[in-house]
């Protein structure tokens, strides 16, 4: 990386850092430090709720699940905009009429502390898990692509993090997603406009929608029924609203952030802008990697993006074997760019060009898959899942010295900004739920100082975490994984909470833990994709709860 691109990156982040300590000093009481004083407006509210969400996952990621698999990934937001609008129409009113610091607070007004403190509990387990993965997920692809020391950048992400949510709690965290998400859309945006100009000069964008169609990229939606599938319409409607229930309904890092307006208003307004806005900008950011898949079509592609899977193999015994793989890429790549300059000068291919560039795109397929296997052989530890590299390979190759300073310090402002939600969430869930309930009559001071203290913790935590991971088959997978394992479970407390009345404390708190060691297992023997874990775990601790608070009431009357 060239010195004005470290400038840049150095500047943006200080400046985020640096406004975020001034912004928010002098938080002394726990409504000012917790709940932001209640003065955000909506646009802060749904920027911050947005910027929670969109981590570095989401734009490491995200643009390679679509160079790999095209657009249909949209899918699994289609839910989002049903959530949103019960969230406004539910949620939203009980937390402000009973006035709650943490989601979890009212559980304990409608069951007792146990159900309160368990909810809690499972909330903790897996945002603090996930807090890891937000600061490990661009650390582990800068220090493989930057040659950056992996543990240092760990710490580096961690610290800066820590530094401004410690000072100034959850106002803090919202003031600097303002200035984080207009870090992120300007790149992004940037980007999109450099791709498409880095084109061929003979080829426009419609004409790059054409080869990316032809190659099955732009297809978004999947109407087969097909439970294996990950991302079909029903997945996405069903299983996509329920987790999305969960994550902005019941997840302490989504709730604070829409807890911190104004006023019940300017939450759902808030909350509706994000529901609006999401799913486009997730379009975006597929059409991204799309573009960056129609550039590599006239472009030489490596045949793995990790340069650390390529090193290995280059310098081992097996290097001839790779390089005749390269070439072989090659010559699929030459025969494609053939068959798309027809798209040039006209609407579709013809049927017989159509089948041989779906034979081309197998045989691409079979050339990369044998790539990963003799990596794999010669290094079983090195990451072959190259999804996570495309973007920041295409970025660090391909953007001008400047601009890759920008869109890595929108990747690190992702980091930070999804990271300073998490661990504000994770210390006032801690502080209020579990602190504070048992350790009453201290002073504002007191649990402001505890806070801060429970934010430095999980930080150091998430840390941890973050250096001792290993990357998983997709990272932004990972993330909803293990939301995905959790959630279901919570949101089911909380529909009971809400609509339920017949269901009384004890059926809940023993249906919960029942139901989370059943969704543990489904997932541990694969029972089904991740997405539906959501809606089986919601229902089954709803029928479990049914059924314990029925033998509950007769063992009574004995």
């Amino acid at each position: 990386m060239e010195l004005i691109d470290g400038l840049v990156l150095i500047f943006t982040l200080s400046f985020i850092v640096i406004y975020g300590v001034y912004k928010t000093r002098k938080q002394n009481n726990v409504q000012d430090y917790i709940k932001g004083g209640n003065t955000s407006r909506w646009w802060t509210v749904g920027l911050s709720v947005m910027a929670t969400q969109a981590s570095a996952i989401t734009f490491l990621s995200t643009p390679g699940q679509a160079f790999h698999d095209g657009i249909g990934f949209v899918q699994f937001y289609f839910g989002l905009p049903i959530a949103v609008v019960i969230i406004c129409l539910v949620f939203i009113p009980i937390y402000h009429k009973l006035n709650v610091y943490t989601a979890y607070e009212y559980l304990e007004s409608r069951f007792d502390l146990k159900t309160r403190t368990l909810t809690a509990l499972l909330f903790l387990i897996q945002r603090g898990l996930a807090a890891g993965i937000t600061i490990f997920a661009p650390s582990i692809i800068l220090s493989a692509v930057l040659g950056w020391n992996l543990f240092y950048l760990n710490i580096i992400i961690g610290a800066l993090v820590i530094i401004y949510t410690v000072s100034g709690g959850t106002k803090a965290v919202s003031v600097t997603q303002t200035q984080q998400m207009a870090v992120i859309f300007a790149g992004l945006i940037t980007t999109f406009f450099l791709i498409i100009y880095n084109l061929p000069e003979d080829v426009s964008f419609g004409n790059a929608l054409k080869i990316a169609g032809a190659n099955g990229k732009l297809q978004a939606i999947d109407l087969s029924f097909d439970f294996d599938n990950r991302y079909t319409l029903w997945s996405g409607l069903i299983g996509g609203t329920f987790l999305a229930l969960s994550y902005f309904g019941t997840d302490q890092s989504q709730v604070q952030r829409y807890l911190s307006a104004k006023n019940m208003k300017e939450s759902q307004m808030g909350m509706l802008f994000n529901g609006m806005l999401k799913i486009p900008m997730q379009f975006f950011i597929l059409m991204v990697g799309v573009m960056v898949f129609v550039f590599y079509q006239f472009n030489s592609a490596p045949l793995n993006f990790n340069p650390a899977a390529e090193e290995a193999v280059m310098s081992s015994p097996q290097k001839e074997e790779y390089i005749d793989l390269q070439n072989q890429l090659k010559e699929v790549e030459q025969e494609k760019q053939t068959l798309t300059s027809y798209l040039k000068t006209q609407d579709e291919l013809n049927v017989n060009q159509r089948n041989q560039l779906q034979d081309l795109n197998q045989k691409e397929v079979d050339i990369r898959e044998s790539g990963t296997a003799l990596i794999s052989q010669v290094d079983a530890d090195v990451e072959t899942n190259d999804k996570d590299y495309v973007f920041i390979h295409y970025i660090l190759n391909n953007l001008p010295r400047g601009l890759i300073g920008l869109l890595i310090a929108v990747i690190l402002s992702a980091a930070m900004s999804s990271t300073a939600s998490e661990l504000n969430a994770l210390a006032s869930t801690t502080t209020i739920d579990l602190y504070k309930r048992n350790v009453s009559g201290k002073s504002e001071k007191h649990y402001v100082k505890t806070s801060k203290l429970m934010t430095l913790v999980w930080g150091i935590f998430a840390i941890a975490i973050a250096s001792t991971a290993n990357l998983f088959d997709n990272l932004i997978q990972l993330v909803n994984i293990i939301g995905s394992i959790f959630y279901g479970n919570v949101l089911g407390i909380f529909l009971l909470a809400f609509f339920i009345k017949y269901i009384k404390s004890n059926a809940v708190f023993v249906a919960a833990l029942i139901t989370q060691v059943i969704v543990i297992i489904g997932y541990s023997f694969n029972w089904m994709p991740y997405l539906w874990l959501n809606i089986f775990g919601c229902l089954l601790v709803i029928s479990i709860a049914f059924l314990l608070e029925i033998i509950f009431r007769n063992l009574q009357k004995i």
